[in-house]
């Protein structure tokens, strides 16, 4: 089921927890999404994956792709393709520079998390990314370890105090 934030509106639908993991993100923003009458409620119900999904500018448009969002249950022949393609609203101005960043090696554009805006607006947290290297993985696997050790030690010193 989706979970929602206590300090604010949004309610998260899905979250791709891979993305960190597998890239550095060095920016991310807010984008609409085009969909139809049964993605939003199949969406609703939390029932998509984010985790191969990727975003690209075609013809002046942003296009988000490999997101799969599973037919709605009651949807009958208005059910559209899970894997299709779809346009993400952004303001001209950003697709152009989103279009000069892409184009840099290494750079791509993936989505993060989906939520719904005030409950009613789906939403995609977009985020350009660099992918990282085995090394770089390793290396963010033993700072979070060591970040844990750190919390728990700290945490029993204060028990004892």
């Amino acid at each position: 089921m989706p979970k929602k934030k206590p300090d604010d509106k949004n309610i998260t639908v899905a979250r791709n927890r891979k993305a960190r993991h597998e890239y550095f993100i060095l920016e991310a923003m807010e984008t609409g999404i085009v969909l139809s009458g049964t993605e939003i409620k199949s969406v609703r119900t939390g029932s998509l994956n984010l985790r191969d999904g990727y975003a690209k500018v075609e013809g002046g448009e942003l296009w988000l792709y490999n997101v799969h969002i599973s037919p709605y249950e009651k949807g009958t022949h208005y059910n559209k393709e899970p894997m299709r393609r779809r346009k993400l609203l952004v303001h001209r101005k950003e697709i152009l520079k989103l279009q000069s960043k892409t184009r840099e090696k290494g750079l791509t554009l993936i989505p993060l998390s989906m939520y719904l805006k005030d409950g009613k607006r789906a939403k995609i947290e977009l985020a350009i990314a660099k992918g990282r290297q085995v090394h770089d993985k390793r290396d963010a696997i033993a700072e979070r370890d060591v970040e844990r050790e750190i919390d728990r030690t700290m945490r029993e010193r204060s028990k004892r105090d």
